[in-house]
């Protein structure tokens, strides 16, 4: 039973049943616009960036050998999500855009072919932001979003962004909102509208915000007839523990992929971003613009 024949077999059937994890069938048909994306559910190492960049390189390079498209990491994933820390040590904890952190990923991104989306807390000659840069396989950084919506804290330490990113990737366009983000429909409905197929959002989430979690991801990719894809920090910083459980949401608000609760993992799924042309309910279609009004 434990012979060499036995061991391959069931290493098989064990390769086998991940492949069939991996793939997410299309509603309604095969895959047409197949993208494969690897979402890392990190567990930083508290405030040592060249550690959690070292850390984030190898997976870079296990994704791009499981022929991954895209990978995503977590909120603020190069120094974990304390911003009261990244507050008091800024010049030690921030980075610039062409600073050492940011360029390592657009090697590694030119090197092993991939696309990035690298959360990071950036500093410029205006202040601290808690950013995202897009970087394309080229190794290019095609965009940075700023968060919008600060949470609590946040707003002692970093400057609000004022604007929305949709990046052109050669899969397709695909938007950036970062955690608290994500409780705004208004945010993600902008970025539907300027017609991206697959919105993620990196997040730093907490076990009492697990409820949140779980009801925001599904509504935003329902009402926007897109593509979800939640990533979660893992495990302790500062006073706060992050569960994970990484999340990929279909147009019709079917959560596809659920990823394990407090552990460090990264998930590659497949996808057919051409889903979203296919969803029946005409959202975007029937929106009437003309009745909303926002007053503050």
């Amino acid at each position: 039973k434990c012979g060499p024949t036995a061991i391959m077999r069931r290493a098989a059937r064990r390769e086998q049943r991940a492949a069939q994890v991996c793939l997410i069938p299309a509603e309604g048909g095969g895959a047409v616009r197949p993208v494969k994306l690897a979402l890392v559910q990190f567990q930083s190492v508290a405030y040592d960036v060249p550690a959690n960049v070292e850390k984030g390189l190898k997976f870079v390079e296990d994704a791009a050998r499981q022929g991954a498209d895209l990978i995503v990491f977590p909120e603020l994933f190069l120094t974990g999500y304390d911003p009261d820390a990244i507050g008091e040590r800024p010049e030690e904890l921030a980075q610039n855009i062409d600073g050492f952190a940011v360029q390592a990923f657009a090697t590694a991104a030119a090197a092993n072919h991939i696309n990035l989306v690298v959360p990071f807390p950036l500093k410029d000659d205006k202040g601290i932001y808690n950013s995202a840069a897009v970087i394309d396989r080229s190794g290019t950084v095609v965009g940075v979003y700023h968060k919008v919506h600060l949470w609590e804290g946040e707003r002692a330490v970093f400057q609000p962004g004022d604007r929305y990113l949709a990046a052109e990737l050669d899969f397709g366009k695909v938007g950036v909102l970062i955690c608290y983000d994500a409780g705004f429909p208004e945010a993600a409905r902008t970025l539907a509208l300027r017609g991206v197929e697959l919105i993620v959002v990196p997040a730093a989430f907490s076990g009492e915000m697990k409820y949140r979690w779980d009801i925001y991801f599904p509504a935003r990719a329902l009402e926007n007839s897109c593509f979800l894809a939640a990533v979660n920090a893992a495990g302790p910083i500062g006073k706060e523990y992050m569960f994970g459980n990484n999340k990929l949401v279909n147009p019709y608000g079917k959560v596809v992929m659920d990823g394990t609760l407090n552990a460090e993992e990264m998930q590659v799924v497949e996808i057919d971003l051409d889903e979203s042309a296919r969803y029946p309910y005409p959202y975007l279609k029937d929106l009437r613009t003309d009745t909303y009004v926002y007053k503050g």
